[in-house]
């Protein structure tokens, strides 16, 4: 039987792997795996963002860390973002299609938007289309892969020295966990995630550190009661 070669529009040959069809009926190797709530630190976010290199691809990784570390969303929600869906004067960020197709208006902080300007810059270069897009090559300006991204984040947290799991979810994590620990209501955070269920959100907030729950509860006051001659200490 002779097999028809797969070639790409620079006339390069493609592994079948690439094509939708060849994972029809195949389940996801991690399907039924569920990874517990460890989200990274501050410290190690940082030190893969500047792990990530100061080339093209680099700036373009910084910032996707960004939005998916400042503004919580899921990585198909980042990649699929427009350069028309960001409101830097409101600070707000338009997710047309997130989970369910819902459409959503979420936030982000100054100290985010300020790193963005680098990314920005370079993609006024680039045509016109999403936020995150291919920057060099013959599909030059086509939005990126979830897969590309992710295998990006992966070497740059090894570069980083980053030991535990480094995934684009883990950094929407680490956002609900910070805004927990700044005292934002949970509704807010459930809005800010775009989760159906605040039971969900609940369990995002899983990943503060047992140390944090211990030091809480060891200062909490001493309990107060009405003032009873019948309970006063004897002297």
């Amino acid at each position: 039987m002779e097999s028809t070669s797969l070639l790409d529009c620079a006339g390069r040959r493609r592994s079948p792997a690439t094509t939708s069809s060849f994972h029809e009926g195949l389940s996801p190797r991690n399907k039924g795996l569920r990874y517990p709530p460890d989200p990274p630190t501050v410290e190690e976010i940082v030190s893969v963002m500047r792990a990530a290199g100061d080339n093209a691809e680099g700036v373009r990784l910084r910032c996707i860390i960004v939005v998916l570390w400042r503004a919580g969303l899921r990585i198909s929600e980042a990649l699929a973002l427009n350069e028309t869906d960001l409101d830097p004067v409101r600070g707000s960020l338009l997710v047309r299609h997130g989970k369910g197709d819902k459409r959503r208006e979420v936030g982000m902080d100054r100290w985010a938007w300020s790193h963005l300007d680098p990314w920005l810059e370079l993609r006024r270069e680039l045509p016109v289309g999403r936020l995150f897009c291919v920057v060099r090559g013959p599909t030059r300006g086509r939005p990126c892969a979830s897969a590309g991204i992710r295998a990006q984040l992966h070497h740059a947290a090894a570069m980083a020295g980053v030991r535990r799991r480094f995934a684009p979810h883990q950094l929407r994590h680490a956002h609900a966990v910070e805004m927990s620990r700044e005292g934002i209501s949970l509704l807010v955070i459930q809005r800010q995630l775009g989760h159906a269920d605040l039971a969900i959100t609940s369990r995002y907030l899983r990943g503060i550190d047992n140390t944090e729950i211990i030091a809480a509860v060891h200062e909490r006051p001493a309990p107060m009661v009405a003032a009873d001659p019948r309970i006063a200490p004897r002297r």
